[in-house]
């Protein structure tokens, strides 16, 4: 494909990517292929010789589309939004096209430094404390990580460090083997999976606290852990809290929880990955009072802040002690300007080396939708997530299970859960619409969140009906 090409084919899938997402709501939402389906319908191997280009579309209609989950359907309500828009993908398109892999500030400079300054602009939408701006001379700063997995080990990975060093300081005759036995981290019973697996990575022990009967976490059952742990020996060194879990969107109590981790000398991380985005709204951004307290915060702007993925946003306290775990110096990264103070090289922020130029995707949604813009996405889907909560509250065979706050709503059939096990079956089996479940209280409970940027108040109501006339088959099959 010389350039020429390129011009024409490119236009094509530009037409191919509009029409595709002005016309998804007539597309399943929910594939209905068996699994292996796609080995049978491609060749066992390669071409030898180049395939026609033609044909390669064609094929993108008969063996992928099948198989796919349309997370852009104004149906799909599973899981939390997977952010788009089209400035993001142009941006993503001029990414690729630079190609640069930005792991250094000599590496490609306008890849790091736009990079610092937009996490500077996002950090100052959210009211961040003035701490977490990087600006030109603050302590802290942003990054962006792939995902708020990342984040999370990221910043276990350094308080496991800071941790380590500050045992030794004053009991430098202890093995870093035999502090790390006793370290411990902490965070939500309804946090999400990716915090265990963050203290799996970093060979710590991670234990659970429980909630309140708003899923949670408040500062006293924290504290009687604490005291409980270190009584026997053991040295508290990291807790994660959750502003929006993953199950029902609740809220940790990070006023009460902060200085609490600061008393202990705790890294406190706080994991916003979805309602992060929430708190560019003033109404909103009362959630997250406390982050003062905190040495990280993240959340995912992939999520709900119409820039698509990957792009993760983390803010640490005190750039050095995140640096401080990971800086490794090989001759071949070094650069003249890396000791100059004006230059970060975020190759000692994240796990891998490389980096693509995310930041492209949030200077064009920034400047192309503006702070008003962003905003009113944010307050539409909240608004249409509460006129589903008035459709289920209004039907007394169904029951609210968790304080609607966002656009995430948490529901149930009153009855059994074997009984709301097989409705969710038969709306996944249905593919008119796309629910995940969650577990609440021992309950098998749907969960309902907005997520497509096209959704309107039309699809809430057609879902409704759909629930509604497959649940009325349901109870009229059970009697």
């Amino acid at each position: 494909m010389d350039a020429a090409e390129f011009r024409r084919r490119g236009k094509e899938m530009v037409d191919y990517v509009a029409d595709y997402l002005e016309n998804v709501e007539h597309r399943p939402v929910y594939p209905d292929v068996e699994p292996g389906y796609l080995r049978s319908l491609i060749p066992t191997e390669a071409p030898l010789v180049p395939d026609d280009y033609d044909d390669i579309i064609k094929d993108v209609e008969r063996i992928i589309m099948p198989g796919v989950t349309h997370w852009h359907s104004p149906y799909f309500f599973a899981y939390f939004p997977a952010a788009s828009s089209y400035p993001a993908m142009i941006a993503d398109m001029l990414c690729g096209a630079i190609g640069c892999i930005g792991f250094s500030w000599a590496a490609s400079p306008a890849c790091t430094e736009l990079e610092t300054v937009m996490l500077d602009w996002l950090g100052k939408m959210l009211k961040l404390p003035e701490h977490f701006i990087a600006g030109t001379d603050g302590h802290g700063g942003g990054v962006i990580q792939g995902t708020a997995s990342e984040a999370t080990l990221m910043s276990l990975l350094a308080a496991r460090c800071k941790a380590v060093r500050q045992v030794q300081a004053t009991n430098p005759e202890k093995s870093e083997a035999e502090i790390l036995s006793k370290l411990v981290a902490y965070a939500s019973d309804q946090a999400h999976s990716s915090v265990e697996r963050a203290s799996l990575i970093g060979g710590v022990t991670m234990k659970k606290v429980p909630t309140d009967n708003t899923y949670a976490v408040g500062g006293d059952m924290l504290k009687k852990m604490l005291e409980e742990d270190k009584a026997a020996g053991l040295i508290p060194f990291y807790f994660c809290a959750t502003l929006g879990t993953t199950s029902s969107c609740a809220f940790d109590h990070i006023t009460e929880l902060g200085p609490i981790c600061n008393k202990e000398n705790m890294w406190m991380h706080i994991d916003a990955a979805y309602a992060g985005s929430a708190f560019i709204c003033p109404e909103f951004r009362p959630l997250l009072n406390g982050v003062e307290f905190a040495d990280s915060f993240n959340f995912n702007p992939h999520k709900w802040l119409l820039i698509n993925f990957d792009c993760s946003t983390m803010w640490v306290k005190k750039r050095e002690d995140i640096i401080g775990a990971f800086k490794v110096e090989p001759l071949y990264l070094k650069h003249e300007n890396q000791e100059s103070g004006l230059v970060t090289d975020y190759r000692h922020w994240q796990i891998p080396l490389g980096r693509r130029f995310r930041s492209l995707k949030m200077w064009f949604v920034f400047r192309l939708y503006g702070l008003e813009g962003l905003q009113a996405h944010i307050r539409k889907q909240v608004v249409l997530a509460k006129e589903f909560e008035s459709l289920v509250r209004a039907d007394k065979r169904f029951e609210i299970c968790a304080e609607v706050v966002m656009g995430l709503v948490c529901f149930r059939l009153k009855g059994s859960n074997d009984l709301n096990q097989l409705l969710l079956k038969r709306i996944t089996k249905s593919r008119e619409i796309h629910l995940v479940p969650c577990q609440l209280s021992g309950l098998f409970v749907m969960r309902f969140a907005i997520c497509s940027r096209s959704t309107e108040s039309s699809h809430i109501q057609h879902a409704w009906r759909h629930i509604t006339k497959l649940s009325c088959e349901l109870l009229q099959d059970n009697h």
